[in-house]
């Protein structure tokens, strides 16, 4: 009787769990048993492992095979198990010293010759490793270089089994041809979500910090005032305007004035994508504010997350610490729409399947744009509109109150002018003037902040705001009646509160006075409050 065991890890949404992968031969008819919850890809891995075995030049065991993957109440999926299943099978055959392979966890999946091949969520299952104690990973070469984004961890990166089996018996390691360069790797295509890999902007973030500069967009005045604040707070913003007038420019300019991820916050996103399979390649380490921007017929599972078996990702998790646009608003699903409303206030998503019950992280930036009417041509200045009142009233209504009043700041974008088409030499602040504006202002309130768990004003309860950081004497009074007016509801005004102090911060001023609350009511309300929309202007 041989027995072997060595280790891997099941994901569990972005969490893992490391799992014992025991082999087990006994005398008896030749026979393959895989045992201890696994689904269809992970029982399909029985052929692959055997043929892979095969054509690395080792025997396979003619006995009776168990595989056992522990603890056994822990569902487990996908084809990174592969590796692992492989080295115990020949470790109990004693073509590996059974004790190398009990203090190495192993991420990969097997192709038929023995190649071994990428997987999801490598940096998320190199983190649970890492944290359950152990400090050796094998996973496929050109995951390397994301498992070494660890500390404290050795990454072996292996392309076949072949030089794993020669690692570890200390025999000469045999050389294999590289992939053919210039070809996508087909296993990782295979892995994307269609549709979103260009979506969230990922792939080019570093150019289009370049390429996407704010003085781009032409007038707009109180819709750029309004991007900065949201930036510098992490203020949700809606931005409501005819077809045309800059609100998908001003969204696709937002990531780029945003600070550059913090090592933290780049592991957390880059796990997100790992488990996605949106890793641009070449660039294991994600450290720029994602984007993501899905199509207005995006489904509730596609918004938030689901699907069959455990629940992948979905946009408000893709879109963690940076972007998620949703343009053309009104066009969404009601149901997807509202069930934004717990991650927008938890800052994570919890989903409840029958597999299973997991937890993504969705602390993100949201930006609504939506067109007036259907035609979208209402305005107040002129009538260019032909939908009926009722038509323009059901529309308008599609996006509901409770998740309009999380929005920080509601902006109308107007219509541009032919003057300011045309006007030659008058452009606005570039993307790198209004980016230095909001990294001085972060790091003002981070300051203020310090010992606490909150990073921005938007993070802030409205309590902790009201007895430790309220504004001047004074200052908050016109924001009061209209409470008592029923203009504001009790969290309008927290939020209120909240983009005053982010303007403060802005212009330099140690707590928020009656102007940068009159700008923080502007930017609430809509309604004019007779104060300059250029945070220069307020210096």
């Amino acid at each position: 009787m041989g027995f072997a065991r060595t280790c891997a890890v099941a994901l569990v949404g972005v969490e893992g769990v490391v799992v014992e992968v025991q082999a087990d031969l006994e005398p008896g008819v030749a026979a393959f048993t895989l045992v201890g919850l696994p689904d269809k890809s992970l029982t399909e891995s029985k052929d692959r492992v055997r043929a892979a075995v095969v054509n690395s030049g080792s025997a396979w065991p003619q006995k009776k095979l168990t595989v056992g993957l522990s603890p056994a109440s822990v569902p487990k999926g996908g084809s990174g198990f592969d590796l692992a299943v492989a080295c115990a099978v020949l470790g109990a055959a004693e073509r590996i010293d059974p004790r190398v392979l009990s203090d190495i966890v192993m991420i990969g999946e097997l192709g038929l010759d023995g190649r071994v091949r990428p997987v999801r969520g490598v940096l998320p299952a190199v983190l649970a490793a890492a944290d359950a104690g152990y400090e050796q990973v094998v996973v496929p070469e050109c995951a390397a270089a994301e498992a070494s984004l660890v500390p404290g961890i050795s990454v072996l990166g292996v392309r076949s089994l072949r030089q794993l089996i020669a690692v570890l018996t200390d025999e000469p390691v045999p050389e294999e041809d590289p992939d053919e360069q210039g070809r996508p790797d087909p296993l990782m295509a295979g892995l994307r979500m269609p549709g979103t890999g260009a979506a969230t902007g990922m792939h080019s973030m570093g150019a289009a910090q370049h390429d996407h500069d704010l003085a781009d967009v032409v007038g707009q005045h109180s819709a750029r005032t309004a991007v900065e604040v949201a930036a510098a707070g992490g203020h949700h913003l809606f931005l409501e305007g005819p077809p045309g007038a800059g609100k998908t420019m001003l969204a696709e300019r937002l990531p780029a004035i945003l600070p550059r991820l913090t090592k933290g916050e780049s592991l957390e996103v880059t796990a997100v994508h790992s488990v996605a399979g949106l890793l641009p390649p070449g660039k294991p380490l994600v450290d720029v504010a994602p984007y993501c921007a899905p199509h207005h017929s995006a489904t509730m599972q596609a918004l938030v997350g689901g699907g069959q078996g455990i629940a992948r990702p979905g946009a408000v998790s893709l879109a963690h610490r940076g972007v998620l646009f949703l343009d053309e608003t009104p066009e969404f699903g009601s149901q997807a729409l509202d069930a934004l409303r717990q991650p927008l206030e938890a800052g994570h998503v919890v989903i409840a399947r029958s597999a299973g019950v997991v937890r993504f992280p969705a602390r993100f930036l949201m930006v609504l744009a939506a067109n007036p009417c259907p035609c979208g041509r209402f305005s107040q200045r002129d009538d260019l509109c032909e939908c009926p009142p009722s038509m323009i009233r059901r529309y308008q209504a599609r996006l509901s109150g409770p998740l309009l009043d999380r929005v920080d700041l509601r902006v109308e974008v107007d219509r541009v002018t032919r003057s300011e088409l045309t006007e030659r030499g008058a452009r606005g602040e570039s993307t790198e003037t209004v980016a230095d504006r909001v990294r001085a202002a972060r790091e003002r309130a981070a300051a203020r902040l310090a010992g606490t768990p909150w990073r921005t004003n938007s993070e802030v309860p409205g309590r902790e705001l009201r007895s430790r950081w309220y504004a001047s004497l004074g200052a908050m009074d016109e924001a009061e009646r209209s409470l008592e007016r029923g203009a504001l509801t009790a969290r309008g005004l927290d939020r209120v509160l909240r983009v005053a102090w982010t303007v403060a911060d802005l212009v330099g001023h140690d707590r928020p006075g009656a102007t940068d609350v009159a700008l923080a009511l502007q930017l609430r309300t809509g309604v004019p409050r007779g104060v300059p929309m250029a945070i220069g202007a307020l210096s």
